[in-house]
């Protein structure tokens, strides 16, 4: 069966990272084990760089953001970078800064929407709550406050729909989902809370305007029931919790699934499929020392947040994140700043984010001659309106690597009577002037609580990311344009 094949083993380290990965913050947490465990060393924005040819670092921004990358030991400053570029965020309900509701009988959990989610998805799941809590810590008299992360493992909410026989039409008008008024999970009821006395410091749950003004994170605020529980699993006093930016999560686990264990089911595909890939490519091809001997340029990845909501923000694409990685680096090889517009014409970013399948029960929404399929290998996006960034001399680079090491590899173009998608690749190439090609593998359900790919197309994304970490500096050189 396919999870037995190479393809599952790679597949099979993927469900790993995808359980591991909740949000975004814990997707970058799971990203510096791995790439400490390869022997990549963390460097910080806030200090000067010492770097050295032949050695590998990454660093961090916002713990949401991360950039990985090893230098060759043939690199000289001006030489380029090869980059993949993903995101680690998803569409996803994330709680408010006065989650707590109460209305009906119920503790509530006051949520906002987060990018452009399937919601109706999010109905009658198992959730959970994950995401990061800032504690205050004393020690020896003195103050100071961590940044910790939180994932409770056990289903504590729910959103319920409401029962056919109070919506007769809901199968033939459709369910239609205010996202304000319905997508609400519910904690608990206010009844159960009181009689088993669930209180914080601050008093019982019900107690709404109760406050001594010594919690920072007070039960006017959020229900006292909630913090406790955050509280237990970072192993601190509910006062302590100053702040947190948590998500609703989906307690089922990632897997390999299907009647050939040909698919993988899980949440947050898009992207962390694409993270995954890039990530352990980038490690498999610097594991030996040998891997780099002969590299001249910086081979990259970059797994960036806030994809799903435009990429504005200091650790999204939007940001000079990445022009600021490549600019240190080539700084600390040489001062002379005219040499980093000469590395950014040498460098290649791959802009890696999940591509539509074609849908059975839904052929009419591909072109006839652009239908991805599963298990045919990563798809080029291309759009004549720069909604992708590729152009016939990226897209032949990067399908030349496929073509010499036998990858399969597929094209897609939006329908010209739909509306296009977009990704990372257009905001960075716009912004700092990189040849851009923007890829993906075939999944469905994109943007639902629970997506599928095909576990030969993980295989095939590792291996085509792979070839290009390895190949790309000997392939570039064979190719004249602006000359």
């Amino acid at each position: 069966m396919a999870n037995n094949s190479e393809g599952g083993n790679v597949a099979s380290d993927l469900i790993h990272f995808l359980n591991a990965s909740p949000t975004a913050f814990h997707a970058v947490d799971e990203a510096k084990k791995r790439l400490r465990n390869a022997g990549y060393v963390q460097v910080s924005e806030r200090e000067d760089w010492k770097l050295e040819a032949g050695k590998k670092y990454f660093f961090t921004r916002n713990h949401s953001t991360i950039v990985a990358f090893a230098i060759g030991k043939r690199y000289v400053a001006g030489n380029g970078f090869y980059v993949i570029g993903a995101h680690t965020d998803s569409p996803c309900i994330k709680l408010k800064p006065v989650s707590k509701v109460k209305k009906g009988g119920y503790l509530g959990v006051g949520v906002q929407t987060y990018g452009g989610g399937l919601w109706h998805t999010w109905f009658d799941r198992d959730l959970t709550v994950a995401g990061r809590v800032i504690v205050r810590e004393e020690k020896d008299g003195s103050i100071s406050y961590s940044h910790n992360l939180v994932r409770i493992e056990e289903p504590i909410m729910r959103v319920p729909t409401l029962a056919i026989h109070l919506d007769r039409n809901v199968n033939t008008d459709g369910f239609k989902v205010n996202t304000q008024s319905h997508l609400l999970p519910i904690l608990a009821t206010s009844l159960k809370a009181e009689l088993n006395k669930v209180a914080s410091e601050n008093g019982p749950v019900g107690n709404e305007n109760q406050s001594d003004g010594k919690t920072p994170t007070d039960s006017s605020k959020h229900h006292p029931l909630l913090l406790e529980m955050i509280a237990s699993q970072i192993g601190c006093k509910p006062e302590n919790i100053c702040d947190f930016e948590l998500q609703a999560c989906d307690i089922q686990p990632s897997v390999i699934a299907g009647a050939a264990k040909e698919f993988i089911f899980s949440g947050r595909l898009d992207n962390l499929c694409s993270s995954f890939c890039s990530l352990k490519a980038l490690i498999d091809a610097t594991s030996s020392e040998s891997d780099l001997e002969d590299e001249t340029g910086v081979r990259m990845v970059a797994l960036f947040d806030h994809e799903e909501v435009g990429s504005d923000s200091a650790q999204g694409a939007g940001s000079p994140v990445m022009l600021d990685a490549l600019s240190r680096i080539t700084s600390t090889f040489n001062s002379d700043s005219k040499l980093l517009q000469k590395a950014i014409q040498r460098s290649f970013l791959v802009s890696a984010d999940m591509a539509h399948a074609l849908h059975p029960n839904y052929m009419d929404k591909h072109e006839d001659n652009h239908q991805p399929k599963m298990h045919g290998g990563l798809v080029i996006k291309h759009n004549a309106n720069q909604r992708y960034a590729t152009n016939s001399v990226t897209a032949f680079l990067f399908r030349e690597i496929a073509s010499k090491h036998k990858i399969p590899i597929q094209d897609f173009v939006v329908r010209n009577d739909m509306p296009c998608g977009s990704t990372i690749g257009p905001i960075i190439a716009s912004g700092i002037g990189i040849r851009t090609v923007d890829v993906g593998a075939p999944q469905l359900s994109m943007h639902s609580i629970r997506e599928m790919c095909a576990v030969d197309d993980v295989k095939h994304s590792y291996e085509h990311f792979k070839a290009f970490f390895q190949e790309f500096s000997h392939l570039d050189a064979k190719i004249t344009v602006d000359m």
